[in-house]
């Protein structure tokens, strides 16, 4: 998905949100009738999700199981990771299958800021990061390019326009972190940096490369002393590099899917919006190619939905957040061995076109009335 790092702010931009977000109370019977008009068996689906385990993601879950009639199987990790492992068990417990990827973001309506939800079990129901497996990924990552940021600066040099570079972000022998890509910052620079027009206590001045001067224009450059790049350090003009990989590979695929987009998630408007939507990229892509090769799914139908979780930050006395489903794209694979990828439009109409009533919907409060009213059963020993 992101191995191409020239396309990542085209596939960043193509997973569009306004205008295509689904209240969760009209999405997943919408999902069930669907499921219905593709042939599939109401009394033998087996839901599935990958969610994060956070409890904000509890009622799209609780939206499941009333509209599928099962309890839907949980094929997901922290941050919405998919265990490609889970699918043979998955199948085993029904005879159609759904499987409901989606990455999530919080959203405060009262600020507008999005990557923050408001716990309301805590002691003073305080804010805090939607997604705290997300937000641990990027904190370093953010942190690095704060420095950098701050330690790339303008400066004139005998009347040149020049950019002063901390040693830390030129040395050959740093480990993982941001590493500029100094032809877009200093003239002359290739595989090997030109020789400094000076040096001072902590960095390097060269000669601004002609690209940046035409991008910020050379009124940017202070006439006395330095000032820092700051947010105009752009996506395009750095990359990262991380440590090695951890032992358990669930642990480090967020991660992993998140490295090569790291760049634009840390200068966005929204990091953790951002982030969320990189992750559903990137497991849509790496889920669907599993199936494919998944003989266990063969002859069967199956339908795999990703996309994102906007969790509406509840507020005092609400008993669930209002979540929002935004359809990225699907997969659908037929018994018969046909196979079909709706990318978002044509997802979105689709889940359009289905009846957002659910008359065979399971009644949970009857279910659960119903089970205290049986007779016990005695386990033997």
């Amino acid at each position: 998905m992101f191995s191409n790092r020239a396309s990542i702010p085209s596939a960043l931009a193509s997973f569009r949100l306004d205008g295509y977000m689904l209240c969760y109370s009209a999405f997943v019977p919408k999902l069930y009738n669907w499921c219905l008009a593709l042939g599939f068996d109401a009394a033998r689906i087996m839901p599935s999700r990958a969610f994060c385990s956070d409890e904000s993601q509890g009622f799209p879950t609780i939206l499941m199981t009333k509209h599928f009639g099962a309890f839907p199987f949980n094929h997901g990790r922290v941050g919405g990771i998919v265990s490609l492992n889970r699918h043979a068990p998955h199948a085993e417990h029904g005879k159609d299958l759904l499987l409901l990827q989606a990455s999530h973001v919080g959203y405060d309506a009262d600020s507008g800021e999005f990557g923050v939800y408001r716990r309301l079990r805590t002691e003073h129901e305080t804010n805090s990061c939607s997604c705290g497996k997300i937000g641990s990924v990027i904190e370093s990552y953010a942190a690095e390019y704060a420095y950098a940021s701050e330690n790339i600066r303008l400066m004139r040099h005998d009347g040149e326009l020049a950019v002063l570079v901390d040693y830390l972000l030129i040395s050959r022998t740093r480990g993982p972190g941001l590493f500029p890509l100094f032809e877009r910052l200093v003239r002359g620079a290739g595989r090997e940096l030109p020789r400094p027009l000076a040096t001072r206590s902590t960095g390097h001045v060269f000669l601004a490369a002609d690209g940046l001067i035409a991008r910020l224009g050379e009124a940017a450059w202070p006439a006395e002393g330095s000032e820092a790049l700051g947010a105009r350090l752009e996506a395009e003009d750095f990359y990262f590099r991380r440590e090695g990989a951890q032992e358990d590979p669930f642990q480090d695929q967020l991660e992993e899917n998140l490295l090569a987009p790291m760049p634009w998630i840390v200068t966005a408007k929204h990091p953790l919006l951002t982030a969320a939507c990189a992750n559903t990229l990137a497991e849509f892509e790496r889920t669907y190619r599993s199936f494919v090769r998944a003989p266990v799914m063969h002859g069967r139908n199956l339908l795999f939905v990703a996309g994102l979780n906007i969790d509406i930050s509840p507020k005092h006395g609400d008993d669930f957040p209002l979540t929002k489903f935004v359809p990225w794209a699907a997969y659908l694979q037929r018994a018969d061995g046909t196979r079909q990828v709706f990318e978002q439009d044509e997802l979105f109409a689709r889940l359009g076109e289905a009846c957002a009533v659910n008359p065979s919907q399971l009644d949970l409060e009857r279910a659960i009335q119903a089970l205290t009213q049986h007779r016990d059963v005695v386990v033997r020993l």
